[in-house]
């Protein structure tokens, strides 16, 4: 099931019903699952590692050397998950020797002309809108949608079942569960659509809101804010996965409306 036309190299590895179209380029020390559909024209560069019935459309390039003058050429990987699919253009690079991989996970969406940078560490069910950009070192939740556009600052991390406006600039950690935009990024309620699409029951979307609402709403600081929200909420995994990130949040969280 490869085409003629394709070049692919000695060293790389197929798994069985791999497809690689006309033009296509892979490299040597390349993994590429079964079932994995490479598209004309994309690019699969050395330390790539594709899983499972993913889709690598036309132009895409996987594994490219990051764009940090600090490499130097260490033997790093970028790893993409199972039913992952890549979109026209888009450009995933590999990892530096700071974390040595950059890795994108199950079941996700990159978009078209999208950019992941190296070392940057994507969940499952993720969505990368249209042109959005990962600064290296980015860390982004399960479940998370940055629309089209979006821009991110190197080491910033955006939470689980969060959703960013198109065209934003996040520079500092947007937590999970909510939704983001405008300029500077504030916090503009909880993401309700996707949590309720994702089976969250009614009393558990309320009980995170109250949280948020404890947080951003009450006039308090963010350290009095979560002292208060710890004595005052009753133990929970989400209150865990919140609290957790927002003290360890190295570059801050966004703001409340004002």
């Amino acid at each position: 099931m490869v085409s003629n036309l394709a070049y692919v190299n000695p060293g790389a590895r197929l798994a069985d019903n791999v497809k690689v179209e006309p033009f296509a380029f892979i490299d040597e020390n390349v993994e590429i699952g079964e079932g994995t559909w490479i598209g004309p024209h994309a690019t699969v560069l050395y330390g790539a590692r594709i899983g499972r019935n993913c889709k690598i459309f036309p132009s895409a390039v996987i594994s490219g050397i990051p764009q940090d003058l600090k490499f130097k050429g260490e033997d790093t990987t970028a790893e993409i998950g199972d039913g992952t699919t890549v979109r026209e253009a888009a450009t995933i690079n590999r990892g530096t020797a700071s974390k040595g991989r950059t890795i994108i996970g199950r079941d996700c969406l990159i978009m078209a002309y999208a950019h992941i940078g190296h070392d940057c560490i994507v969940g499952d069910n993720c969505i990368l809108g249209n042109s959005t950009g990962l600064a290296g070192e980015v860390k982004v939740d399960d479940w998370a949608i940055l629309s089209a556009g979006s821009l991110v600052h190197q080491f910033a991390r955006i939470g689980g079942h969060v959703m960013i406006g198109g065209g934003s600039k996040v520079r500092i950690d947007v937590p999970p569960f909510i939704k983001a935009d405008r300029d500077p990024l504030t916090y503009l309620g909880l993401n309700t659509v996707g949590l309720t699409r994702r089976g969250f029951p009614k009393e558990r979307i309320d009980y995170i809101h109250n949280i948020y609402r404890a947080l951003y709403q009450n006039g308090m600081n963010v350290s009095q804010a979560l002292e208060y929200i710890e004595k005052e909420f009753a133990p929970s995994d989400d209150l865990e996965y919140i609290i957790g990130f927002i003290r360890e949040s190295k570059r801050g969280i966004i703001r409340g409306p004002r």
